[in-house]
């Protein structure tokens, strides 16, 4: 097991790191989509949510590689938290990831937009996926975020950009673009669903 692993394994859903800026955030959170639903924005509001589900299937499937492996999660944070949720994941990222659709979302063009003559969804879903491996980049860098695996290396950006993030805003922007508030409510509850029943199987497993 590396250091990294062992730092982030020692504080796993640790109640005692709690701290109280994480009641203020949480508020934040909620009323960010309290917003959309008093404006029944429910593009926006189910584009948020998927972002959000597709960060805890991959926050899963980091940690039972870690699981699997005995050695490192693909990405573990470390550092300072107010609560450690999985190895990969805690509760500042969570809020992170559940507000990040929400504002991809909003800034999206008519789906007949082109940019630099390309339709705008691939583009953006590139460059959005793009922004942020370099946001990662940094807290590698800084640290907090890290990368135990030869092949998940910032020299090597690629499968963060392809795995990592461009599963995100495709679903995000796939699920805002759905054409009735029903086929959004039930792809996000399919999404929401296999994470739940994920959490609930390998918790129980003592996996997670």
């Amino acid at each position: 097991m590396t250091d990294n692993a062992r730092e982030a394994l020692e504080i796993l859903r640790d109640a005692s790191q709690f701290q109280w800026y994480v009641i203020p955030l949480l508020l934040i959170v909620i009323y960010i989509y309290a917003v959309e639903v008093e404006r029944r924005n429910w593009n926006v509001l189910f584009a948020g949510l998927a972002l959000w589900g597709m960060d805890w299937f991959n926050e899963i499937w980091n940690s039972l590689v870690f699981h699997a492996t005995g050695r490192a999660p693909v990405w573990g944070a470390t550092g300072p938290t107010a609560y450690q949720i999985l190895i990969g994941l805690n509760i500042e990222i969570c809020f992170m990831f559940a507000v990040m659709g929400v504002a991809a979302a909003k800034m999206l063009p008519p789906k007949e937009t082109r940019i630099l003559g390309l339709p705008n969804r691939p583009v953006l879903i590139a460059a959005n996926s793009a922004a942020a491996v370099g946001v990662e980049v940094l807290l590698n860098k800084a640290g907090v975020l890290t990368w135990e695996w030869s092949w998940w290396q910032p020299s090597f950006p690629f499968l963060i950009w392809l795995i990592g993030y461009v599963p995100f805003f495709a679903a995000c922007f796939f699920v805002h673009d759905l054409p009735t508030v029903r086929a959004k409510a039930l792809t996000v509850g399919a999404i929401l669903g296999v994470d739940a029943v994920a959490i609930v199987g390998f918790g129980a497993a003592g996996w997670l």
